[in-house]
């Protein structure tokens, strides 16, 4: 099984980049046979989800936009229970279809404050996107509309993840085993 080292931290294999390529194909046709006539704007929770955002607006077929949120509740291998929000939302969503493209969901602490946050704007609907789901981990009831993979409550790294800053530009996701 592949290895990597980041900073103090030995990683193993988890999911090749292959599977997440198909989890991508799998949420986007669903994407597009519902989303095709609602010309959403998408919004990628910065940092995480860059890449993950990236490579399925290549997979979209219908018309929309995107815009970028950055919000911070992680430090080191865990999250704070704070959500700080570090550069907002530019666009006017009143009346629109959003879509939150996130990397992760895990707590739900991010994705329930920044619903709360939007909802104060009246879009027509909110809707989330994640690549990744920890359902043993969330205590949120947030509704997840389009999921790539449910993973076990473990601290992975790769594909936009990462620990303290390190890691997020490789294409596999790794799990930390030391």
């Amino acid at each position: 099984m592949k290895r990597i080292q980041l900073l103090d931290k030995q990683f193993a294999l988890s999911i090749p980049a292959s599977d997440i390529k198909k989890a991508l194909w799998e949420m986007a046709e669903k994407m597009n046979k519902e989303l095709k006539d609602q010309n959403p704007l998408m919004i990628c929770i910065l940092n995480g989800s860059f890449m993950f955002s990236a490579d399925l607006m290549k997979l979209i077929d219908f018309p929309c936009e995107i815009s970028f949120v950055k919000l911070a509740s992680y430090e080191g291998m865990g999250s704070t229970g704070k959500v700080k929000q570090l550069i907002g939302l530019n666009e006017e969503i009143e009346g629109r279809t959003v879509v939150l493209l996130e990397d992760i969901v895990d707590t739900g602490v991010t994705i329930e404050n920044l619903m709360n946050q939007l909802d104060s704007q009246k879009p027509k609907d909110v809707k989330v996107a994640t690549l990744l789901f920890k359902p043993e981990a969330c205590k949120k009831n947030v509704k997840l509309d389009y999921v790539g993979l449910e993973i076990p409550n473990d601290f992975i790294v790769g594909y936009g993840l990462d620990y303290d800053g390190y890691g997020r530009n490789l294409p596999d996701i790794y799990t930390v085993i030391d």
